[in-house]
């Protein structure tokens, strides 16, 4: 009887009746693995895959990393919290039954069993998410650091996450950090939250970045062993409670890759109470104003470029560069006398033939677009710039001087002038090697560089054939995604095998002290309607030299379906390749997409044969920025087999989050396949 009030329960809580049954089980028994929970409980093979993944996308179910992998669930007092807080409109009905619940599920004798390997959860839907925060608030035993924006406190204070800090029991030991962007707008609701935390014993600690910087990705980091990432920008407060997705990690490579970004930001923040003060009075410091007039801005901002001896630093949109350029004599001026001109720019496809073209008289590097628009002249004067120059009318130039901030408050200065040294060394130098250069060579209209020879080689990779951008119209695609065609596949050279998904590729160009070489990074997402079933696998490729000249050659893979590996290692049977393709556990590799945004991460160590480097575990994060269309791209990347990819995507910006620091790729090396259908033929039908 006991076992039904539990059973009841579950499904009560939004859990199917299948998701009870195999909760239940695994609660009872000891970890299982999947075909012995299909014989226990007489399912069919194909539903318990995907209801053991929306066990585990609500916290309530874990696995091993072994292969194959067992599944254990939480135990029933943390799940049944979890699910409290999930069903907020609930809570109080469950909590009235929480000890019977308690008691009826201790008569079964559930046995519990944790899992504390390296892995990657996937929590989908708001009410899960903030019930998992509010979990590893309630663990936190020394530190809570957390990136986030206003929008997203606000939502988690709706969730009962700030009432949850406030009543931990070690609160005045624990140190809580917030990292957030502070404008005129939002004050209020920081005032507020300052406010409630000062009548509590709470030790909180709240800093906005510097130079107007942009915090894109949420991130919370709890004793510098667990961390969530949110994959969705969080900026909608009206969002429906079943919108929103995150990854949860504990593995200790990554977290100690968000902990370093974190800690970076940190230093380079200002106090939140100081940045209100300054906000409320607008005077950040004594020889600092803002200059409202636009003629009076920009004839101080021109005098001051004209009077420069040394050196010009600006962060800017290259479009915005371009209109000063021709519209002011002053940059040119300064370059004519020698004055050195660094140029921090968002680079894209569409901006990559100009930033060339100005090299010629200035330095310019890759900056990602989250930055306020700056210019330090000197290391003496420095300028920001809130409105960006709009178009080329006299009048819409001159807005972009309108509130203008400056000032030459040296302690202010010397602190802007050692970001900015530490962003320009840490920026991209402009290539004649982007992945398109690589990947499609015929269609490339980038003006060759002085040393194009010297890359030439670099613009192929083992296996490509020809492409041909277009030739599917996205209707098209679709078309043959709803049909998908799922052919069975036993024999390589005879069967063919069909893909299904999205993914992403990334040209890498990690600085020197990642010792790391440069490298392609492929990943893929593979549904369940795809020849092997669902996948996430990567692909790896580092130039080497073969007998056609230096070209791009796949050195790893790494899956984590056993039946495609199984399938990848007899194709490439008796090649190098053969010895590094590697099966990893489901929970080891993530890849995802949101919209136009696609993070993927690995928490074990990619090597890189024949070299002794391999990648340590790390994040990707591509960002899309416009539509790149579509195409169909033959290669023939395997022994006898024709490859043929049909997409539909984006081109995007990277960031690659290594343990020891964070690379940004400029906009020129990354695209995210949204949908994708890759088709490899045997040598008999080609």
């Amino acid at each position: 009887m006991s076992q039904e009030k539990v059973f009841k329960t579950l499904t009560n809580l939004g859990l199917s009746k299948l998701e009870a049954r195999v909760y239940i089980y695994l609660a009872k028994r000891n970890p299982q693995k999947a075909r012995d929970i299909v014989k226990a409980l007489k399912l069919i093979k194909q539903q318990i895959y995907p209801t053991l993944r929306r066990l585990q996308s609500k916290g309530m179910v874990t696995s091993t990393l072994e292969r194959p992998a067992r599944f254990s669930a939480v135990p029933f007092e943390k799940m049944l919290d979890l699910c409290m807080k999930a069903k907020m409109e609930e809570a109080q009905r469950i909590q009235q039954n929480r000890d019977e619940l308690i008691s009826d599920w201790q008569a079964i004798k559930i046995r519990e069993k944790r899992d504390a390997t390296p892995r990657f959860t996937v929590i989908e839907g708001r009410n899960y998410i903030y019930s998992r925060i509010q979990q590893m608030i309630q663990e936190t035993k020394n530190q809570l650091s957390i990136i986030t924006t206003v929008s997203g406190l606000v939502r988690a204070d709706q969730f009962g996450v700030i009432d949850t800090a406030f009543r931990h029991p070690l609160k005045s030991k624990i140190k809580f950090r917030f990292l957030i962007e502070l404008s005129e707008q939002n004050i209020t609701a920081i005032k507020n939250l300052l406010k409630n935390s000062q009548t509590q014993t709470f030790h909180f600690e709240g800093r906005t970045p510097d130079l107007g910087q942009r915090l894109t990705n949420r991130i919370i980091i709890k004793d510098e062993n667990e961390a969530m990432f949110f994959i969705d920008t969080g900026e909608d407060l009206h969002v429906t409670e079943q919108e929103g997705t995150c990854l949860w990690t504990n593995s200790k490579t990554l977290v100690q890759a968000f902990t370093a970004l974190f800690e970076d930001l940190w230093h380079n923040s200002t106090d939140i109470e100081e940045k209100i003060v300054e906000i409320e009075t607008g005077k950040p410091t004594a020889k600092t104003y803002i200059m409202s007039d636009v003629e009076i801005s920009k004839k101080k901002f021109c005098e001051t470029l004209k009077s420069a001896k040394d050196e010009i630093v600006m962060i800017t949109p290259l479009e915005d560069f371009v209109e000063l350029w021709k519209n002011t004599s002053s940059l040119k001026d300064c370059a004519r006398r020698g004055v050195s001109l660094k140029i921090m720019t968002p680079i894209t496809v569409e901006n990559l033939r100009t930033a060339k073209q100005l090299s010629e008289s200035c330095d310019i590097r890759h900056l990602p677009e989250s930055y306020l628009r700056t210019t330090l002249v000197d290391g003496l004067h420095l300028f920001q710039f809130k409105t960006p120059i709009s178009g080329k009318e006299k009048e819409e130039t001159l807005q972009h001087f309108k509130n203008a901030f400056y000032t030459t408050d040296s302690e202010y200065v010397e602190k802007t002038k050692t970001m900015l040294n530490e962003l320009w060394k840490n920026a991209s130098v402009l290539s004649s090697v982007t992945l398109e250069s690589i990947l499609n060579p015929r269609t490339n209209g980038i003006s060759p560089l002085h040393d194009e020879k010297r890359y030439s080689a670099y613009r192929k990779t083992t296996g490509y054939i020809k492409d041909q951008l277009g030739l599917i119209t996205e209707k098209e695609l679709l078309n043959k995604i709803c049909k998908r065609y799922i052919p069975s596949a036993r024999d390589p050279l005879q069967d063919t095998t069909i893909m299904y998904g999205n993914g992403a590729r990334a040209l890498i160009n990690p600085p020197e002290h990642l010792d790391l070489p440069k490298m392609i990074i492929t990943v893929f997402h593979c549904n369940e309607r795809s020849t092997f079933g669902t996948e996430n696998w990567l692909i790896v490729q580092i130039p080497q030299e073969t007998p056609k000249g230096e070209m791009y050659v796949a050195v790893t893979i790494m899956g984590d379906n056993p039946l495609a590996t199984d399938w990848r290692k007899k194709i490439h049977k008796g090649t190098p390749l053969e010895q590094n393709l590697h099966l990893i556990k489901k929970d080891e590799l993530q890849v995802r997409q949101h919209g136009n945004i696609l993070f993927t991460g690995w928490t074990v160590p990619i090597p890189l044969y024949p070299t002794e480097n391999y990648v340590p575990p790390s994040c990707m994060f591509f960002e899309g920025y416009r539509e790149l269309g579509t195409g169909v791209v033959e290669s023939k990347p395997s022994l006898g087999r024709m490859q043929k990819s049909e997409f539909y995507g984006f081109e995007a910006f990277v960031t690659f989050f290594h343990p020891s620091s964070k690379y940004s790729g400029p906009g020129t090396d990354g695209v995210i396949f949204r949908d994708m259908i890759v088709t490899s033929y045997p040598h008999s039908v080609q």
